[in-house]
């Protein structure tokens, strides 16, 4: 799929949401994509290919700050973020949804489906990374970016996937300290499948081990892919998710 020319949610600060969606049956698919990412990235257009075929509704967005929509990407954070997906909920969709959450789209969706657990009938992460500012990021920074961050309110890190360094702003961690979502029970009941990679090195496999412990439901699984990176967007491994994503629509349901 080329990438297309999005529509526009409006969002009552003003902020616009850049979204395609394919119009289908239920239950409808909700891609959440990762940290710096976008809609057009290959899994979330895997999917929607996928549900064009399966005639299933889908929609894949930019959260603020990212991809078509409007915002600085520093400005954003995991309540933000996590607002915009439910705002995708309950004005570009109908009837029940499965949320699909890479890295960082993983503890969207969880939180999205705290929120909305009438909307919410299934989620599937792919290398979810709940909690990520304060258990991954924060833990490997030096004292020369501490102090940057006090001092300045930002800092730049390189990544594996941009040749940009990422800006992380210290309202980022901030707000993730109020986000966390790994502390207590996770009341959500809806089937729960968690894939990820074991040679995952940005988001390490035993973090959907956690989450799988702390969903107090019984319907989840994780899928560990022994071979598997943090991306898991090669063919196998989109395969693998249209399979996870019809066992979990067989059991929604309409």
């Amino acid at each position: 799929m080329t990438p297309q020319h999005p529509e526009f949610l409006e969002r009552p600060n003003g902020a616009m949401i850049a979204y395609n969606k394919v119009t289908g049956g239920s239950p409808g698919i909700i891609f959440l994509h990762g940290l710096m990412s976008d809609r057009d990235g290959t899994k979330a257009t895997a999917l929607a290919n996928h549900c064009a075929r399966s005639g299933q509704a889908c929609v894949r967005f930019d959260m603020f700050g990212h991809g078509e929509s409007t915002g600085r990407f520093e400005e954003g954070n995991i309540s933000r973020w996590t607002n915009d997906a439910i705002a995708v909920i309950d004005h570009l969709t109908e009837g029940p949804q499965i949320l699909v959450g890479s890295s960082m789209g993983g503890w969207v969706m969880v939180r999205a489906a705290l929120a909305r657990p009438e909307r919410v009938a299934g989620l599937i992460g792919i290398a979810p990374g709940p909690d990520f500012t304060e258990d991954l990021m924060w833990p490997r920074l030096t004292s020369v970016e501490l102090e940057q961050l006090k001092t300045k309110g930002i800092i730049h890190l390189q990544s594996d996937y941009d040749e940009r360094p990422y800006p992380i702003s210290r309202q980022l961690f901030e707000d993730g300290r109020q986000a966390l979502v790994l502390r207590a029970p996770i009341p959500i009941s809806c089937p729960v499948r968690l894939i990820h990679g074991m040679k995952d090195t940005s988001v390490p496999w035993n973090v959907s081990m956690r989450l799988a412990e702390k969903i107090t439901g019984d319907d989840v699984n994780v899928i560990l892919v022994k071979n598997g990176d943090h991306r898991l967007s090669d063919s196998a491994d989109i395969d693998r998710l249209s399979m996870v994503l019809n066992e979990v629509s067989s059991r929604v349901g309409a």
